[in-house]
């Protein structure tokens, strides 16, 4: 069994996602992390005794390894690492909901501080793509942001939903990093550089990033899950009860490759096979994993594995020895292994009985009846699907039916369905009664995303009298946009909305695309067509041109973003323009636009208010202790009775522009949102100059000309 090399009890407690190691002096690693009230802790132990001061540094009174950084906000992400590259140590960077910091520890100094106006969510640093130097990236509000040493702000992008994980890794293999984006909406997205190369879709929001080796990459969801990709194919994958806290790539078992660390909510760490998801260790604090980092602690030439807790507690485990190679498991462990395996045994020995009975089974009636109870049925016997779009009525919500059926009197007892983001849980049950047992059985699906979903199924088939059932499996595919019903033009108002743009290819293709991707009654040979969703979001209209333009008709934006990105990726466009005019939601645009330029105007207003009120209250306290010390006690009342005035105005204007900052953060992020969906209508290399193009007409307030360029692209301007 693996056993900690060392243990510390710190007198802090630390936040979850927030731990990191750092060589602030290029030489001693030091254990830093983020504790509650605005402060960041660094644990150095290999320096005992030397005094930091600063104004940011103090020493902490509980313990003389440990100095606080003080930022007075609360810290939202940490990470560091060499920032300059003419310096061997390391920088501190974190971030905070308004503010990015860049800190040398050594020489108790800030880099650079710069406001961030999406705020920090997440931050990795490191090399990103053909940018030379080192980049700092943050992730907030549904933007990614990177800037060099210089506080340079080199590299901006949008990305779908806020982010809450980030990542570098070489996903492609062409010697460059890549960087791994997990959000809210679900969704793993992979940049090189600007360009969003491959996205992959899970079941809830993407809690953190780790890169193991090659193209290989770890991920953690907020339900439990954790897994391992290798590009965009998923290796395995596990869910528990418990949230996974910190994931971390390394080789525990010293068998060259690394393996997936995870620290969990209920205090276990375990150690898995990055091919298989095998637990090949595993461990347990009294308290929540706050993070998973690695460093040569000790100092002696071999980098331990170190994980924290919230409370304080750390750990460092070694590598396995040879002796140890493969065998980190302790006793109570392979008990449970052999206890799985007789389980197993038994069940097996169970099954072979019923076997065997049903081959010892009677003549005539008596055969007949021991065979129906035996679940025996006709070798011909098939299960049968078929997916339909049913468009509701006033006691059922608009879905897609799954028919299950059998092709001969046999009945189906039960249905088990397993499909991502579709159903709670990820699998849904049909058991019909005794009464209602028949060979059919309809299964009402509701998507909540327009995004292809294989259904697993697994039926429960026999005689009516049976007992047992023999167990048919197979896999169908729900179209990417099987929520949309087919119907004719003329039977509701035309959406304002629309999306033209041409391709060089066969009309077959795109009628073959649509064939693939919807839900139809029977192949279609013409492709103009007119769908409704079922969501509620009004009509889509695809009309197809001879000289092979095709316009997109609806209201909604981000569908004929999502029509597009499948259209192209099924005809392998590489770069595709796009004149669109969504005239009401630009409109909303406009306003969202004059609302962020009303909350700018008022957070700088009440910023300087607050400034001014600090200044008062410097001077009015110095007045009231001078009064004081001479005995005025009436001018001394008199000032303290205006200064708690004061406060309390200071107070209120602190809630004032708090409440603007968040709306002014919701506003800015369904601006970057509106730079997301104007890329998302495009492909390639007019995508990525549409999302510039538009950045920049924000950041020089000329709104006109980001109407412009969400129209016509970046060939208008």
């Amino acid at each position: 069994m693996l056993v900690p090399v060392f243990t510390l009890k710190l007198n802090h407690k630390i936040n979850p996602h927030m731990v990191t190691v750092g060589k602030y002096d290029g030489m001693h690693p030091c254990l830093t992390a983020a504790t509650q009230a605005g402060k960041v802790f660094i644990h150095n132990p290999h320096t005992r005794g030397q005094r930091l001061s600063s104004s940011r540094i103090t020493q902490s009174t509980q313990d003389s390894d440990i100095s606080l950084l003080n930022i007075n906000q609360a810290v939202s992400c940490l990470a560091s690492g060499v920032f300059n590259p003419s310096h061997e140590h390391h920088s501190l960077l974190v971030g905070t909901q308004t503010d990015l910091l860049a800190y040398d520890v050594h020489n108790n100094s800030d880099v650079f501080y710069r406001e961030v106006a999406d705020g920090a969510n997440a931050i990795v640093l490191g090399q990103l793509g053909g940018i030379s130097p080192p980049l700092a990236i943050i992730g907030g509000n549904c933007a990614l942001q990177g800037f060099d040493h210089e506080g340079n702000d080199l590299f901006w992008t949008v990305t779908g939903d806020n982010v809450r994980s980030l990542c570098l890794c070489d996903f492609t293999g062409d010697g460059n990093n890549e960087l791994l984006v997990g959000s809210e909406d679900y969704d793993i997205r992979v940049f090189k550089e600007d360009e969003m190369m491959a996205e992959m879709t899970e079941t809830e929001t993407v809690t953190s990033l780790c890169h193991m080796h090659g193209s290989r990459f770890g991920y953690a969801l907020a339900n439990g899950t954790v897994g391992v990709y290798d590009r965009t194919a998923r290796y395995w994958r596990i869910k528990s009860k418990n949230q996974a806290m910190s994931i971390h790539a390394f080789d525990l078992n010293s068998d060259g490759v690394c393996e997936l660390i995870t620290g969990w909510s209920n205090g276990k760490i375990d150690a898995r096979s990055d091919r298989t998801g095998e637990v090949i260790f595993k461990d347990n604090f009294t308290s929540s994993v706050a993070g998973v980092v690695e460093g040569d602690y000790r100092m002696d030439g071999q980098i331990q594995l170190i994980c924290t807790s919230i409370e304080g507690e750390v750990r460092g485990y070694l590598p396995a020895s040879k002796e140890m190679k493969g065998n980190l498991m302790d006793a109570s462990v392979e008990q449970d292994l052999i206890r799985e395996l007789s389980n197993r045994k038994q069940n097996l020995l169970l099954e072979l009985r019923n076997y065997q009975e049903n081959s010892k089974a009677g003549t005539g009636s008596k055969k007949k009846e021991k065979e129906g109870q035996m679940g025996v049925i006709p070798a011909n016997t098939q299960l049968q699907t078929a997916l339909s779009v049913n468009t509701g009525s006033e006691n059922h919500k608009p879905s897609v039916d799954l028919t299950i059926s059998t092709s001969n009197e046999t009945i189906i007892r039960a249905v088990l369905i397993f499909a991502e983001g579709i159903f709670e849980g990820e699998s849904h049950v049909v058991h019909p009664s005794a009464q209602n047992l028949s060979g059919c059985i309809r299964v009402p699906i509701i998507p909540p995303k327009d995004v292809p979903v294989d259904l697993h199924i697994k039926a429960f088939v026999g005689g009516k009298s049976s007992t047992q059932f023999h167990v048919f499996e197979l896999t169908r595919q729900l179209p990417r946009f099987s929520m949309y019903a087919l119907c004719t033009q003329g039977s509701a108002p035309k959406p304002r909305g629309k999306a033209t743009f041409s391709i060089n290819d066969r009309l077959q293709r795109v009628v073959m695309w649509l064939n693939q991707n919807f839900l139809l009654p029977e192949d279609i040979e013409v492709p103009d067509v007119c769908f409704t969703s079922l969501r509620g979001a009004g009509q889509l209209c695809i009309k197809i041109e001879q000289s092979g333009e095709i316009t997109v008709n609806t209201d909604d934006m981000d569908l004929a973003g999502d029509v597009i990105q499948s259209l192209s990726s099924f005809l392998a466009i590489e770069d595709l323009n796009v004149d669109a005019d969504f005239p009401d939601y630009f409109e909303e645009v406009r306003n969202t636009l004059v609302q962020v330029d009303e909350y700018h105007s008022v957070h700088q207003r009440l910023t300087a208010e607050m400034a001014d009120h600090s200044n008062l209250i410097r001077n009015m306290l110095v007045q009231a202790e001078d009064a004081r010390l001479m005995g005025d006690m009436k001018t001394m009342k008199k000032r303290y009775i205006e200064l708690f005035d004061l406060n309390r105005d200071l107070i209120n204007g602190y809630k004032i522009r708090s409440n603007n900052h968040a709306e002014l953060l919701n506003c800015l992020r369904a601006v970057n949102q509106v730079i997301q969906r104007a890329g998302r209508l495009r492909v390639g290399k007019p995508k990525n100059q549409v999302i510039t193009a538009c950045r920049d007409a924000i950041k020089n307030n000329n709104v006109n000309a980001l109407f412009k360029i969400m129209r016509a692209g970046i060939q208008s301007c």
